[in-house]
């Protein structure tokens, strides 16, 4: 590792990013203020209406983002026990291989010509960037502290898990104090 770590270019493939992670890749955002990232692709999988995650899973080799939709798909599917019958994604899934049954969604701009309930249900789809920004942080699905590709996957269905919890546990303690609860624990924060 110590000579693959000296003997590389900055344009060649396949980098030594980390020496304690050898696993870890670039990821480039698009983002004037974050360029990129270093780690692996998690695809998330959530529920239309109530946005609890029912997939997640690490993928590695930096894949195009359409070719991660049938392992995330028949993840949440095989996880949840149910058959998905329309998928919502963004436009990074333009180019996607899905081979199921389920109808493909993708949130464009022109939602004028689309029908009101469709209409509706793509703008759900943005709903997910705040689920991942509150993995990312409340999760700890920033930073993996679990070993190898392996723990990458530990570490995303983890997460899932626990932001599911997370979601339930402050609905029960709503359902238990009422909106008393709720305004202490905003003020906490």
């Amino acid at each position: 590792m110590a000579t693959r770590l000296l003997k590389q270019k900055r344009n060649d493939k396949n980098k030594l990013y980390s020496l304690h992670a050898p696993e870890v890749e670039c990821i480039s955002k698009g983002k004037a203020h974050k360029r990129y990232e270093f780690g692996c692709k998690v695809g998330i999988t959530t529920t239309s209406k109530d946005n609890f995650v029912v997939g997640a899973i690490a993928f590695h080799g930096n894949p195009y983002d359409g070719h991660t939709l049938n392992d995330s798909v028949k993840q949440a599917e095989r996880l949840g026990g149910f058959e998905s019958k329309e998928i919502y994604v963004d436009m990074g899934y333009r180019k996607h291989y899905y081979d199921g049954v389920a109808v493909v969604h993708l949130a464009r701009r022109g939602l004028k010509k689309v029908k009101r309930s469709l209409r509706k249900w793509l703008k759900r789809r943005s709903a997910i960037e705040p689920v991942i920004g509150h993995m990312k942080n409340d999760g700890r699905l920033g930073r993996n502290y679990l070993l190898g590709k392996e723990g990458d996957r530990m570490n995303a269905v983890l997460c899932g898990a626990g932001h599911n919890m997370r979601k339930l546990l402050r609905a029960f303690l709503f359902f238990l104090f009422g909106w008393r609860f709720y305004e202490d624990l905003s003020a906490e924060n």
